[in-house]
């Protein structure tokens, strides 16, 4: 039998999965692609960030990586346009990997603040290298095969790749929270030194934690690509992706499961709609400032856990007062008898 934890889980699977057949509007649709490519990426962030606590801002280089592993694979082996180029996107996530794997060795030599700031640098480095070389397209960008689906049911494949994105990026954090190679992450977010001195090869992890994200925002930004059929440098190398994906996992709850989760969709949602609904295009960045100083006031560490902890501190309270009348019944009973 289904515990109440994992019905919640399987409800939410069904509604994501009947979401398509049920709006069938395609501007709700195209929302919810986005959706879920932002839910991928901010649960991916997480399981390195939130977990050892350090603050990656670079994640971008492994979406724009991934972005141009598919455009350049499918315009290179003249791939014809359709459902065959899906086959790409896992390619996208080990390329990620690849660029990774370095980046991690050379930025994780340091502690936290400094990782930030190099971060940082490496995402610049790509960037202006996609403007500059030839192959990126430069500033023209490229385009890939145009897909001839039909308009009202294109969105569809997209979403339903962009979910197993999703339930994968799901399943590899919780299983790498459960598992003592998260357990390390954890101590090393804790005390990085105490975790050194009990033996954790402190490198090692937080290069195999930051390489392992990679994969899931990798594979993202080649779904991206083929989605819009047509990248440039400033919108796959975008820093904003990398604001958005943190300021998702904040709002949520930094290090939990399901935070990342609930703030992009209620971010990235919230975006795209108010994107397509008002002229005013940077509307939403005034709505995620407010909202993001309010999350910091009122719940510093997260929607999932402020709700989290009324609800504890609730069922607390209710103990405590069946408790109390358990206690109070025998004295009662016993005046009465007098």
């Amino acid at each position: 039998m289904l515990s109440k934890k994992n019905l919640w889980w399987v409800l939410a699977a069904a509604v994501f999965a009947l979401f398509p057949l049920v709006v069938t509007n395609p501007l709700y649709t195209t929302i919810g692609v986005f959706t879920v490519i932002y839910m991928a990426c901010a649960t991916s962030w997480n399981m390195f960030s939130g977990y050892s606590g350090y603050i990656a801002l670079g994640s971008a280089v492994f979406y724009g990586s991934g972005a141009y592993t598919m455009a350049l694979l499918s315009i290179h082996l003249h791939m014809a346009a359709g459902s065959s180029q899906f086959w790409l996107v896992p390619v996208g996530g080990l390329v990620a990997m690849a660029f990774a794997a370095p980046i991690g060795w050379i930025a994780l030599r340091v502690r936290r603040h400094t990782f930030v700031v190099i971060t940082i640098a490496v995402f610049f480095i790509f960037q202006l290298a996609a403007i500059n070389f030839g192959f990126t397209g430069g500033t023209s960008g490229l385009n890939l095969p145009f897909i001839t689906w039909g308009f009202q049911n294109y969105n569809t494949p997209f979403y339903y790749v962009g979910l197993i994105l999703v339930v994968f990026a799901t399943l590899l954090s919780m299983a790498v929270r459960r598992s003592r190679f998260g357990l390390q992450l954890l101590a090393i977010r804790d005390d990085e030194d105490r975790a050194l001195g009990l033996g954790v090869k402190v490198s090692a992890v937080k290069i195999t934690g930051f390489t392992m994200s990679a994969f899931t925002v990798g594979m993202a930004g080649a779904l991206y690509a083929l989605f819009v059929g047509q990248i440039y440098p400033q919108f796959v190398f975008d820093p904003m992706f990398d604001v958005s994906i943190a300021l998702m996992t904040f709002l949520g709850g930094l290090g939990t499961l399901t935070g990342p989760l609930l703030g992009a969709l209620i971010l990235e949602a919230s975006q795209q709609y108010l994107t397509v609904t008002f002229s005013n295009g940077s509307l939403y960045l005034i709505l995620f400032g407010a909202l993001f100083l309010i999350v910091i006031i009122f719940m510093p560490q997260g929607i999932v856990v402020y709700l989290r902890d009324r609800v504890t501190k609730r069922v607390e309270r209710e103990r405590a007062a069946v408790a109390a009348n358990d206690i109070a019944s025998p004295d009662v009973a016993l005046g009465g008898a007098r």
